[in-house]
């Protein structure tokens, strides 16, 4: 899933921030206004199932959010009044923007967990302001969306809702400009759900999601995405070190302890982030789901580069199967489906947690069954994830918000004076609960995890039900029949004006929907880096191939077309994002770009798992003649006997006995060299053979590597996480520089040597930072400067 906010602001990109995990969504948080649009409540009560967001600049664009389908749109030429007269001139103010996009997203958060919700990006600005802001768009628009220019389509002024009869917008595309309701200038922006999409996802058999459960199961799918969490119970004790063979060096001395009493609860989030592992921790004293936030700031672990160090930290624990110990470590549980390690001592997972305000840490073994472990997959409640329906919204028979049920399900206590202040006055009533969400610390950010099952405002369907009260006796337009005896019906004619879903058939009729904070929804499924089905076919270029001299390296005419891409990669997918996931490449979007970048090129654009000519003799492969039986293989295309060797003993592949189907040249007696025997002079001819060569058997086939998908991908990211360089392991330390040019030379050294396709892994790697990062390219064609002086022309253009 690859999704993000509707602003991009390019400067978040820079904002690194080593406590931080996502500083593009922190710095579009800020953009979120608190004195007016407040979700899920408006300043009279009603619901407001969306935000308004006022960026910096009005300058930003309005981006959507992920790659969707257009379902309804309207274009306006210029704004409309609603009916608000400006006292100099006697005219009415021309103060809203009655534009507006409706896209649907269809994607997948795992294997067959489909995903399909709306994205709303309401009052955008009207054509003629939007021409004085960017008037340099003029001439020839393109006919589909892009990052840098307003497509045609959003160009024609209109009226009129027009269906979107099949457009497409990809994520990053621009949508338009954030316009004004009623003078206010601002996006409104939603994200929803249908009842049946919100079902066939949190309801999926064997995957039910526990949103709002406040005695969370363990799961029993493979459903796991984003931060780790776990609940502890009071009769686990925390121990200062584990007490193992082990503890040096790897468990720093810590503290020991227990929870307050027998009914309390711990509950802890544990995450990676450039390299450390972070955590957090609720405790629920009581036993009553009454979570405190022990921690405010998350607490990095007493041990240093313990993500980057994970591959040793697993061989030195679990030396059965490293393998399953790594995913242990990183998931709190094994995900692989054919775990080796299965017994109680064998799967023993001691990690360090916060247990005391004071941010004192302990350690606890994972492994003990009394102990649920959870991922973001789970919408865990001590986070903040609450479903309000007819049962729990805090709403009175009128349907408006009460502000005595809406603090007692922020688990804050009313103030009598201010409920009786408002007793018999629907304006008191008003300022009561505006009040409370605009000057209650914690409020909004409680309420931002809200998941609200009610109706549109942009149904006129809903019209009578949502606004009546309005035209009653003590109603604001009820007070003023005397002197505005039409009130009421022009202002429910100028939100018809808005309103749109009534042209929307598959969404129309006064049908109840489910809503989320959009930015608390985009912030939690960002963690989720799954590349679904609808995805896969923009993972290459459309053009990946370059001219080959020069000191500007061109895309060539070749291409590759949309049903190339997905027939190659659709096999590998399963098994490619759950490598992604076990090796914690999905930690950041610049990881993910970056080692698929590379297998681009391991893998000639995913046509084979296989070297060419599979270790025979070769002139211009002169290694080829040594490693022989011990070619490339793989998408990352192991190498070397060693390698394999390595490979094996951290997944605890069985030797065999009998016969190496599909390699010949190994036997139970051949002799092979681990690595590179050569002896070279100073300009790196070979002069000479030192090395000498091994016997092989009886270790596993290497030619599972190409023959099974699972291993050939999985084998990419232990080779990711193993590689020794700089005196320590893992090209992670390398990717989270982030993607710029000396990053890419670096990382092209680490993976094959820094000579074959060098070039081309720049492209591939701007092309996959397009795709997976928040950066905005500024045209379809960029250049890079490598180190090695040659410009490299990357062509974004993805596959049709």
């Amino acid at each position: 899933m690859i999704i993000s906010p509707p602003f991009l602001p390019q400067s978040a990109l820079n904002a690194r921030n080593t406590a931080d995990p996502d500083a593009m969504m922190t710095a579009v948080e800020a953009y979120e206004a608190g004195y007016h649009g407040c979700f899920p409540v408006t300043v009279d009560r009603r619901w407001h199932c969306g935000i308004h967001l006022v960026p910096a600049s009005q300058s930003e664009p309005v981006r959507a959010i992920a790659d969707g389908e257009v379902v309804a749109y309207r274009i306006s030429q210029n704004p409309i009044s609603d009916g608000h007269v400006d006292q100099t001139t006697g005219r009415q103010v021309l103060n809203t923007n009655t534009g507006f996009v409706l896209l649907r997203h269809v994607t997948e958060t795992g294997e067959e967990r489909n995903l399909t919700f709306y994205s709303l990006y309401m009052h955008l600005l009207d054509l003629t302001a939007q021409h004085a802001l960017i008037s340099s768009q003029v001439g020839n628009p393109p006919e589909k969306t892009s990052p840098t220019a307003l497509s045609s389509w959003l160009l024609e002024a209109g009226e009129n809702v027009k269906p979107g009869n099949g457009k497409k917008v990809c994520r990053k595309d621009i949508l338009g400009y954030q316009g004004q309701s009623q003078g206010l200038r601002h996006l409104h922006f939603e994200i929803f759900m249908t009842e049946e999409d919100f079902n066939a996802w949190f309801q999926k058999a064997g995957h039910e999601v526990q949103l709002g459960e406040k005695n969370p199961r363990q799961p029993t799918s493979d459903d796991w995405w984003g931060h780790a969490y776990f609940v502890i119970p009071a009769s686990v004790q925390f121990v200062d070190r584990p007490g193992t063979q082990h503890d040096d060096p790897w468990f720093p001395r810590l503290a020991a302890g227990r929870l307050p009493n027998d009914r309390s609860k711990l509950y802890v989030e544990a995450y990676f982030h450039l390299g450390q592992r972070y955590t957090r921790a609720w405790l629920d004293e009581h036993g009553d789901s009454n979570c405190v936030l022990l921690t405010h700031d998350p607490i990095k672990d007493r041990y240093d580069d313990y993500e980057y160090k994970l591959y040793e930290r697993a061989m030195a624990l679990y030396p059965k199967c490293a393998s399953d110990g790594y995913e242990l470590l990183r998931f709190g549980r094994i995900l692989s489906r054919t775990p080796t390690l299965t017994s109680a001592a064998d799967t023993a997972t001691w990690v360090a947690v916060p247990f005391c305000a004071d941010g004192r840490q302990g350690y606890v073994n994972l492994a003990q069954t009394s102990i649920v472990k959870l991922s973001d997959a789970d919408f865990p409640f001590f986070t903040g994830w609450q479903k309000i329906d007819s049962a729990s919204a805090p709403v009175g028979s009128d349907g408006l918000f009460d502000y005595d049920k809406l603090c007692r399900l922020i688990n804050d206590t009313p103030q009598p004076a201010i409920a009786a202040s408002g007793a018999s006055n629907p304006r008191a009533l008003d300022r009561q609960v505006s009040n409370y969400v605009q000057g209650t610390d914690g409020a909004r950010s409680t309420m931002s995890g809200f998941v609200c099952h009610t109706m549109s405002e942009w149904d006129p369907a809903n019209n009578v039900a949502r606004y009546q009260d309005l035209n009653k006796p003590d109603g604001y337009f009820g007070q003023r029949k005397a002197t505005d005896p039409a009130g009421y019906d022009k202002f429910i004619s100028f939100l018809k004006t808005l309103q749109f879903l009534d042209k929307v058939p598959q969404l129309a009729g006064g049908k109840k929907f489910w809503f989320f904070h959009p930015l608390a929804f985009i912030r939690h499924f960002r963690k989720c880096k799954w590349i679904g089905r609808q995805e896969v076919g923009q993972m290459m270029p459309a053009h990946g191939w370059l001219t080959q001299d020069g000191t500007l390296r061109k895309p060539l005419a070749s291409s590759m077309t949309l049903s190339q891409v997905v027939g190659r990669l659709s096999p590998y997918m399963r098994n490619l994002n759950e490598t992604i996931r076990k090796y914690a490449l999905d930690s950041s979007p610049d990881r993910i770009a970056t080692f698929l970048a590379q297998t681009y090129i391991e893998t000639d654009r995913w046509k084979t798992l296989r070297e060419y000519g599979k270790g025979a003799p070769n002139d211009a492969i002169p290694m080829a003649r040594y490693y022989a039986a011990f070619y490339g293989r793989g998408i990352m295309q192991l190498t070397w006997a060693a390698n394999y060797e390595a490979y094996g003993d951290f997944k605890a592949i069985p030797n065999i006995s009998g016969e190496y189907l599909g390699e010949s040249r190994i036997t139970q007696t051949s002799l092979h060299y681990w690595d590179d025997p050569t002896k070279r002079d100073g300009r790196g001819k070979v002069i000479g053979v030192t090395g000498s060569p091994k016997r092989r058997a009886p270790r596993y086939n290497p030619d599972l590597l190409a023959s099974d998908a699972a291993i050939g991908c999985d084998s990419g990211g232990f080779y990711w996480v193993w590689k020794h360089h700089s005196g320590a392991r893992s090209i992670s330390r390398v990717a989270d520089d982030g993607i710029q040019e000396r990053t890419i030379d670096k990382v092209n050294k680490l993976v094959n040597g820094g000579s074959f396709g060098y070039f081309e892994r720049f492209a591939f790697s701007w092309y996959t930072r397009d795709v997976f990062t928040d950066w905005v390219p500024p045209a379809n064609k960029v250049t890079i400067t490598t180190p090695k002086t040659i410009a490299v022309e990357v062509d974004l253009t993805r596959p049709a």
